[in-house]
């Protein structure tokens, strides 16, 4: 009998939807669902069409971090080959070409808190729940941790590591956890609607203003001026621009 995946990629138009599957471990994140990753991230990569991924989990909780279960057997050099593929996945999503969205529900907890953070966008119900409680278990967040600095602050940052809380969704936002919060119940269609809102606009744009911002938070030189005057030139920026001058000449 085949297991079930433990991630699924699906795409609707420009949007693909990648759905964390472990509804029961709470999407917890194994070795089985580091190869689903791995595999989805390989096939958004490459493809030409999706503008847009919402990263969500099924059920009550988008990830609660790292499968616990997994723990006790784990050598040293193994946990520490795990913490960077774990890494080299976050960094994944901030590669691909497409637009990233966590859409968050239930709880993001360790790892699932460093998956959402690892997306361009993140949208949370007013009822989501945020935190890092790996220090109560004895040990440090094994990767994100760079990113965590950069979205929340140093003292934020510190703060939510060194002391294990856990945030409702209204801190989360203050902090720069996510970007917006619906209400409860709301969370699927509002990640939908600004999915598709976002994939309206042309795919080069979005993927160069994606780029040019990893690039600054990684200390590298931006492309500002060279991906503006590339774009510009492009088939579909002249026809969308041509298009906005003639809405302004109607009468």
């Amino acid at each position: 009998m085949t297991s079930a995946p433990a991630a699924t990629l699906s795409r609707d138009g420009a949007v693909a939807h990648l759905t964390l599957e472990r509804p029961e471990a709470r999407n917890a994140l194994s070795r089985a669902m580091a190869e689903a990753l791995e595999d989805a991230l390989a096939r958004l990569a490459v493809d030409a069409e999706a503008r847009v991924v919402v990263v969500a989990g099924r059920g009550r909780s988008f990830c609660a971090g790292a499968d616990i279960a997994e723990m006790p057997t784990l050598r040293p050099e193994e946990g520490e080959a795990l913490a960077a593929r774990w890494q080299r996945i976050m960094d994944g999503f901030a590669a691909l070409p497409q637009v990233t969205m966590a859409a968050v529900q239930g709880h993001a907890l360790g790892g699932g808190l460093m998956l959402a953070i690892a997306q361009d966008l993140r949208v949370a119900e007013a009822s989501a729940r945020f935190g890092l409680p790996e220090v109560t278990l004895g040990f440090n967040p094994g990767y994100g941790i760079g990113r965590l600095l950069d979205i929340a602050g140093g003292a934020h940052a510190r703060d939510l590591m060194l002391t294990a809380r856990i945030v409702d969704a209204a801190e989360a936002h203050r902090l720069g956890l996510v970007t917006r919060v619906v209400p409860d119940g709301t969370l699927d269609a509002a990640a939908t609607i600004l999915a598709h809102e976002v994939a309206r606009s042309p795919r080069g744009g979005l993927a160069a203003t994606k780029a040019i911002t990893a690039a600054l938070r990684a200390g590298r030189p931006g492309t500002e001026p060279r991906d503006y005057g590339a774009l510009r030139a492009a088939p579909e920026a002249q026809a969308r621009i041509a298009a906005f001058l003639d809405r302004r000449r109607s009468p």
